[in-house]
C-alpha cells in the first residue's frame, strides 16, 4: 500500500453514520478545489486503511484525514480538514488555538453519541456521478 504522503487529501469516514456521511456531503458542496478524496471504512480500502492505522471497524471513535503525510484524528483532522476549505470556512481552523485536551474532548462526546444523535445507515451512502472519482472504495494496485 502506498505511503501515507501518497494519501495526502484522503478522508476516511464511517459510511454508516448519518452524521458523517452528512458531513462529507457538505464538504464536497464547499471544496471549491476538488483536492480532498474519500473512503468509507466499510470499503475494501477503507478497511485496509483502518487496519494499518488501528481504527476499529466495530466501533470507530474518529476518522482519518491525512495532511501532509501525517494522519491525523480527532479534533486534529477536523482543523486540517478545515485549512483546505475557502475563507469563511477555512477560519475554523483557528479551534487549533483552544487546548488540544478541551477540542479532543468536546469531538470524543459528538463521536461517542452520533449514532444516537443523527441515526444509522443500513448501507454506505452512493456518490453521485458528479463526485464518483473523487471516492475511492477499492485499494490502488501495487506498483513496483
Amino acid at each position: 500500500m502506498a505511503q501515507a504522503d501518497a494519501l495526502d487529501g484522503l478522508w476516511v469516514f464511517d459510511g454508516v453514520c448519518n452524521f458523517c456521511s452528512g458531513s462529507v456531503q457538505l464538504f464536497l458542496r464547499l471544496d471549491r478545489r476538488g483536492d480532498v478524496r474519500f473512503t468509507p471504512l466499510q470499503s475494501p480500502f477503507g478497511q485496509l486503511i483502518a487496519g494499518r492505522y488501528g481504527l476499529d471497524l466495530e466501533n470507530p471513535t474518529s476518522f482519518l484525514f491525512f495532511d501532509r503525510g501525517q494522519p491525523l484524528e480527532a479534533s486534529d483532522a477536523v482543523i486540517a480538514l478545515a485549512r483546505r476549505l475557502p475563507a469563511p470556512w477555512r477560519w475554523l481552523a483557528l479551534a487549533r488555538y483552544i487546548p488540544k485536551s478541551w477540542r479532543d474532548a468536546a469531538y470524543g462526546g459528538l463521536a461517542r453519541n452520533r449514532y444516537r444523535l443523527m441515526g444509522k445507515r443500513q448501507a454506505c451512502m452512493v456518490p453521485t456521478p458528479e463526485v464518483r472519482a473523487r471516492f475511492l472504495l477499492d485499494p490502488p494496485s501495487s506498483r513496483s
